[in-house]
C-alpha cells in the first residue's frame, strides 16, 4: 500500500507536473508541497493549515482527500514515541512464564465463555433495555465554559449585565464537522477551529466557540466544547475607506469578498515575496495585538499573519509578494493592487444587510 508521501508525489508526476507548476497552480509554497510529499509535518504553523494544504493539494492532483486524511492520522499515531525504559529493557523468563500461564487461562476462558453465553441467551425477564440519554442543558457562568457536549445538549449564554438575555445555542451534529445551531443559523466548526458570535449589546462583544476534542463521525464520543465571552472593543468607522476594484474577464469587474460565512472566523495572511520591498503591518481591534511591525523583504522570504478581526498593510510595491488568505480550510489568492503600486488596504471581517459575515479586501486612501 502506497504511503501518503508516495500517493502524492505519484499523483503529481503522472500528470507531468513539477513542484514550481504546482505550487503555482495551487497558491501553496513548493516548501509545502515537499513536506507534503516527504512527510515532513514539522515546519507547518499548525494542524488546520496543514490539513487545509493536504486537502487543497489532494484535491488538484484528482485524489480522495478523505483517504489522505485517513494516511495522514495513521502516520501521526505512529509517530508516538516508545518509552526508552522499554527499549532498554532486557529480555527476561517473564514470556516463558507467561506461555504456561496464558494456556490455563485460555482453558478456563473456554469454560468460562460457554457459561456465560448460556447466561446472556437464556431469557431473564425483568430486565429493562438501556435508556438512551437524555439530552443535558448547560447555563454558561463567568468568562468562559468548557465541557463535552453530545447531539441534542445545549447551552444558554448571558448576553446582558443583567443576566436576564439569554442566547441558545444547541450541538446539532458531529459528523465530518460539528454543527451548532445558534439563532443567526447553524455554524460548521473543524477539529481546532474557532468561529465567534457577535452579540448586540454594550458590554460583550463576541462569544468565540471553538472545538477543542472530537472524533470525526463518532456522535458517541461527543465534543469537548470551550466558549469564551470576549471584551468589548467597539469598531470605530473608518473614513476615506473604499473597496479596490479589480479587472476581470472580459471586462467584468472581480469581487473584493474573499470569504463569506454566518460568523467570522480567525484567518492567517500569507505572503510570499517575489521582489524587494517594504512592508507593514498591523493587527486590528485587538488591544494586545496593536503594535505596528515594519521589515524590508526580499525574494523568497515569507511572512505568515494570523488576526481574528482584521490586518491593515502597507506595500511599496504591491505585486511584489504573492498573497494568499487561509481559513476555514480554504485558501483564497488576493492581490492588492498593480505593480509598483504603494497601498494601503485592510483585509477584515465585514458584516453585510443581511446580518452574513465577509472578508474583504479594502483599499484605504493615505
Amino acid at each position: 500500500m502506497e504511503s501518503l508521501g508516495e500517493k502524492l508525489k505519484t499523483a503529481r508526476e503522472g500528470k507531468g507536473l513539477d513542484y514550481d507548476q504546482a505550487s503555482k497552480d495551487t497558491k501553496i509554497a513548493v516548501r509545502y508541497l515537499k513536506a507534503l510529499e516527504g512527510e515532513d509535518f514539522s515546519g507547518f504553523p499548525g494542524e488546520t493549515y496543514l490539513t487545509g494544504f493536504l486537502r487543497n493539494y489532494g484535491s488538484y492532483l484528482d485524489l480522495d482527500v478523505q483517504e489522505l486524511l485517513g494516511l495522514y492520522r495513521a502516520l501521526k499515531i505512529q509517530e508516538q514515541p516508545i518509552p526508552v525504559d522499554q527499549l532498554l529493557r532486557h529480555p527476561s523468563l517473564a514470556p516463558k512464564i507467561a506461555v504456561g500461564a496464558a494456556l490455563v487461562i485460555l482453558a478456563l476462558g473456554i469454560v468460562g465463555g460457554g457459561i456465560y453465553f448460556i447466561m446472556t441467551h437464556s431469557p431473564r425477564p425483568g430486565i429493562a433495555a438501556p435508556v438512551p440519554r437524555a439530552p443535558v442543558e448547560y447555563t454558561m457562568s463567568g468568562d468562559s465554559f468548557e465541557h463535552r457536549f453530545y447531539r441534542g445538549d445545549t447551552i444558554l449564554i448571558p448576553t446582558g449585565g443583567d443576566g436576564q438575555n439569554l442566547l441558545k445555542l444547541e450541538l446539532q451534529s458531529l459528523e465530518e464537522a460539528v454543527t451548532i445551531r445558534t439563532p443567526g443559523g447553524p455554524i460548521m466548526l473543524d477539529l481546532s477551529q474557532e468561529a465567534n458570535i457577535s452579540l448586540d449589546n454594550n458590554e460583550i462583544s463576541g462569544l468565540l466557540i471553538s472545538a477543542v476534542d472530537y472524533v470525526k463521525n463518532n456522535a458517541d464520543m461527543g465534543v469537548l466544547l470551550h466558549f469564551e465571552l470576549k471584551s468589548a472593543s467597539t469598531l470605530a468607522a473608518a473614513p476615506n475607506i473604499e473597496l479596490i476594484e479589480t479587472t476581470g474577464v472580459a471586462g467584468q469587474s472581480a469581487s473584493t469578498v474573499i470569504f463569506s460565512s454566518p460568523n467570522p472566523y480567525p484567518f492567517t495572511l500569507q505572503s510570499n515575496f517575489q521582489n524587494y520591498c517594504m512592508f507593514r503591518w498591523e493587527i486590528l481591534m485587538e488591544r494586545d495585538r496593536r503594535d505596528r511591525n515594519e521589515r524590508y523583504f526580499q525574494r523568497s522570504d515569507e511572512l505568515n499573519i494570523q488576526a481574528q478581526n482584521g490586518i491593515r498593510i502597507w506595500a511599496s510595491n504591491a505585486q511584489a509578494a504573492k498573497f494568499m488568505v487561509i481559513g476555514g480550510g480554504r485558501s483564497v489568492p488576493v492581490e492588492i493592487g498593480g505593480a509598483g503600486e504603494v497601498v494601503v488596504a485592510d483585509i477584515r471581517w465585514v458584516r453585510d444587510e443581511e446580518n452574513r459575515y465577509r472578508l474583504i479586501v479594502a483599499r484605504v486612501e493615505a
